[in-house]
This record gives structure tokens, C-alpha cells and sequence, in this order.
């Protein structure tokens, strides 16, 4: 499933982003310390539609969870990275402007009657089967939403939809001939699982080394960080009630309902006594990382560690800014993890090195017998396919997955839609979990059926393929900036 994702993840990420924009009711997944409600700052511009920070955090949270309801939970942030889960948040949001440039462009917008319709179509608000607007406000207020906000969305989702509209897309008879055609070709097959289970491998130490001289570059140590810090803690103070009342004013905006108003001062106070210590507790750390940095510390304060990637207790932000440092520019200044601050020092860095063959066994052998496996299994089928006998089918279509008994049916799918494709009588198939299946096809013919649903298909790929060309298109009509490194 996963190297399907990736090998796909293109055409994924176009089908994502115009099916949904605005997703509610899973919580929101981001990256740092972020309040979805500030607006300031682009990220990127494309022709007049500026991309905020806000926006780039929600769409990522809205693709992690998407990806995890398609994994069934199965999905962490080790996995959003190798999917390049950031850029692809940001590449939506720019191919997003590019429509509603596009949009603007014909002066289309989207009504309030069409807004409250979609609205009251969303599962998420309904009540008893029926939408409930008490129901639509705690569900935005659980997912730190305001209604300014989810509106904004759904209209920006209303509008992609409209401007796709304005060049309808249908489905030719003759393609639908086509499709009815390869739909109705039918084989009768002998077939016959075969199973990494059904080889056994022997891993001596001789043949593990073997194996690992031949790819012992591979295998590498961790670079560590040998590491002085000092550590400033929370702190917690008491405040007057000026020096509050001072910090309300000037500040406000940072503190808001669910419904994005601004709240008053008395239901705003913990926030502000919260902010203020925080404020308090950076200065302190900057005092200490001047006093430090001079030699002015009492070296009880100081403390020691060496960190690498899997052995941190800090965070990945922190070991980043570590391995930037050397040793003629040795200091980090504080930095935030969880509620304390940190300040490093770099005492030495222990580069990568080619580790032993008894450092790299337990990485090697799992490999060793993969790749074992995978080849005595291809031996075996290669050496079975003219002779074998196994299950017999009657006449079945590509769809007929379910008929397949021995098979679960995600390889059943997988085996159908090769073998269809096949131009071979007698052969044999590789599927993504590494098993193989042997097949004879004994009969082939056409049948007569006719199918009353051929038409999504059809329309669905060239929807897909006209999506993407437009955007490529769009591309050069307006400019795109961006403004954020490092996705």
C-alpha cells in the first residue's frame, strides 16, 4: 500500500485536494508552535492569492489525517516525511490559488445560500439526522476553528468546484465501447500461489558476512553530539493588575473565542499571566546564555550529554540546530522544548563511520533473508510455471477478485489487474508483498454483459488528466513566489 502511495502520490495529492478542503472531526496534526487564527506572514504568493502560515498548517493537518484514515491509523510522522507530507501540503495550496486566480479571473464567487447548503450536506454538524448549528459550533470549537475561518474554507472549496465546472467533461460511446470491451473479457486459469513461508533460508555467520562485505557501506554509525546545556526552567510569577491590564491592551488580538472574537479582559487573564511568564522565562534564558557564553556560571549549572537521532531527549528541532554548529561557533542560543528553555554547546562531534559486522547483524540479517527469499522464491516459480497444477477457475473478468478463494483480496485485485494486462498464455507474477503467482490461462472469450456503470471511470481519469493540465497551465499564466525553506 505504501509503495503504491508514493509511486502514485501525484495523481493522489490532485484527487485529495479537490475532493476536500475544509476537513473536520479528526483533530488537527502540525509541526512547531503554531495559532492556526494568525493570519500574518505569507508563506508564498501565486498571481494575487497569498498563502499564510495558517493555511499551510492546516493543510497539513488535513492530509496527515487523511493518509491515517487511508492506513487505518497506521501513519506516523516518520511516514508523512518519507511522503514528503509538507511540501506536498504547500504544492495544494499553491495549485489551489492557481484555480482561484483563474476564478477571479471570470468574477465567479460563491453565494451564502450555496455556502449554507454545502454546510448542512457535512455529517460532522448533524444532529439526531439532521443538521444542528449548536452541533456545526462545538465541532469547529473542539478543532480550534472559528466559523470566519471553516466558512472561508469551504467557500475557497465551493469556488475550485465552480471554475472545474465551467468546462464540463463526458465520456465518449466509443470509450465507453472500450471500457465495455475490457470489462467483458473473461479467462479461465490454472493457478497456484507461492509464498516467501513456503522457503527456508539458512543464515550462518559465514553467509551474513558474505553478504554484508558486499554492502557494508550501508551500514553506517550515528553522528552524536557531544554536548554541554544549561537549562532554564518555567517560570511562574505574580502579576499587578496593571502590568496585565498594560498587556491586554497592547496585545488582544492574540486572545480570542472559539467564534474569533476577542475576548475581554477578565476571561482573557490566564491567557495573559501564562504569555507573560513566558515572555519571563525567555528573557532569564538569554540572560543565562550571555552569562554562559562568558564564562560566568557556576559549572554545577552546567550539564552534560551526547545525542544522535535516536537518542535524544530533546527534540528533532534541537539536533538540527546542533549538527549547524562547530567548533569556532560552538554556541546555540536557548531554545524551546516543551516549557523550559535550553542552551547548548558543541564539545565535539563523533562523524559517521562504517560500522562492524556484529554492530550490523541484527540490520543485516532481516535484509539477507528478504533478498534470499525474494530470489529462491523467483527460482522456484520460474522452475514450476511449464509444469504445475493448481486451482482451476471458471471464466472470470478482471473484477472477479472474490472468486480467487485461496488469494486475500487485495493480491486477488493486484494479480487480476497484471494478469489482464498480460500478453503472456503461461507465466508469472511478482505482487508488491513479494509473493508470486504461477498461472496457465486455459481459455479466454468474450462475454456478453453490459455495464450499466461505465462511465465514472472514464470521466474520473480525464477529470484527473484535464486537472492536471490546467494547473501546468496555469503555472505560466501566474506567478508563483515562495517565501518558506526547507519543505
Amino acid at each position: 500500500m505504501i509503495t503504491w502511495m508514493q509511486r502514485h502520490k501525484k495523481w493522489l495529492i490532485i484527487t485529495i485536494w479537490i475532493s476536500t478542503i475544509a476537513f473536520v472531526g479528526a483533530g488537527f496534526v502540525g509541526w512547531g508552535q503554531y495559532s492556526y487564527g494568525d493570519k500574518a506572514g505569507a508563506v508564498a504568493k501565486v498571481g494575487n492569492i497569498e498563502i499564510t502560515m495558517g493555511e499551510l498548517q492546516k493543510s497539513y493537518s488535513n492530509l496527515y489525517n487523511q493518509y491515517s484514515q487511508m492506513f487505518q491509523g497506521n501513519f506516523d510522522e516518520e511516514k508523512a516525511k518519507s511522503f514528503g507530507l509538507k511540501s506536498q501540503a504547500l504544492r495544494q495550496l499553491t495549485q489551489q490559488a492557481l484555480i482561484i486566480n483563474l476564478a477571479n479571473s471570470y468574477n465567479l464567487e460563491v453565494s451564502d445560500s450555496e455556502l449554507l447548503e454545502k454546510i448542512k450536506t457535512q455529517k460532522y454538524f448533524f444532529k439526531d439526522g439532521v443538521f444542528d448549528k449548536e452541533a456545526y459550533k462545538q465541532a469547529l470549537s473542539r478543532n480550534n476553528l472559528s466559523l470566519k475561518e471553516y466558512e472561508a474554507d469551504v467557500k475557497k472549496e465551493l469556488l475550485i468546484e465552480k471554475t472545474f465546472k465551467l468546462i464540463p467533461i463526458d465520456a465518449r460511446d466509443s470509450e465507453l465501447k472500450i471500457i465495455d470491451t475490457i470489462a467483458n473479457v473473461a479467462d479461465k486459469i490454472n493457478y497456484k500461489l507461492l509464498s516467501a513461508k513456503d522457503i527456508t533460508i539458512e543464515t550462518s555467520d559465514e553467509l551474513l558476512k558474505l553478504f554484508w562485505e558486499g554492502i557494508k557501506n550501508s551500514f553506517m554509525t550515528e553522528v552524536s553530539y557531544e554536548v554541554k546545556f544549561i537549562k532554564q526552567a518555567k517560570i511562574s510569577k505574580e502579576f499587578d493588575s496593571n502590568t496585565i491590564s498594560e498587556y491586554y491592551n497592547e496585545n488582544k488580538t492574540h486572545f480570542k473565542d472559539s467564534d474569533g472574537k476577542i475576548l475581554s479582559l477578565e476571561n482573557a487573564k490566564d491567557k495573559i499571566v501564562e504569555e507573560l511568564n513566558a515572555k519571563e522565562t525567555k528573557k532569564e534564558a538569554l540572560r543565562a546564555y550571555i552569562a554562559y557564553k562568558k564564562g560566568n556560571l557556576e559549572n554545577s549549572d552546567v550539564k552534560s550529554s551526547t545525542i544522535s537521532a535516536s537518542n535524544n531527549p530533546f527534540n528533532s528541532d534541537v539536533i538540527t540546530s546542533i549538527s549547524k554548529l562547530s567548533m569556532s561557533s560552538p554556541f546555540l542560543k536557548p531554545v524551546l522544548v516543551g516549557e523550559e528553555y535550553y542552551t547548548f554547546e558543541l564539545v565535539k562531534t563523533n562523524q559517521s563511520e562504517v560500522k562492524s559486522y556484529a554492530e550490523a547483524k541484527v540490520d543485516v540479517l532481516p535484509l539477507y533473508t528478504e533478498e534470499q527469499k525474494r530470489s529462491k522464491l523467483l527460482e522456484l516459480a520460474k522452475n514450476s510455471v511449464d509444469t504445475f497444477s493448481g486451482n482451476t477457475t471458471n471464466f472470470i473478468t478482471a473484477i472477479d477478485a472474490d472468486k480467487l478463494t485461496n488469494l486475500n483480496l487485495t493480491d486477488a485485485n493486484e494479480f487480476l489487474s497484471k494478469l489482464f494486462t498480460s500478453q503472456e498464455k503461461r507465466g508469472l507474477i511478482t505482487l508488491e508483498n513479494g509473493n508470486i503467482v504461477i498461472y496457465n490461462i486455459l481459455e479466454q472469450k468474450l462475454l456478453t454483459k453490459t455495464n450499466t456503470n461505465q462511465e465514472n471511470p472514464i470521466v474520473r481519469l480525464k477529470s484527473a488528466m484535464f486537472n492536471e493540465g490546467l494547473v501546468k497551465k496555469l503555472q505560466n499564466k501566474y506567478k508563483t513566489e515562495i517565501f518558506i525553506q526547507g519543505l
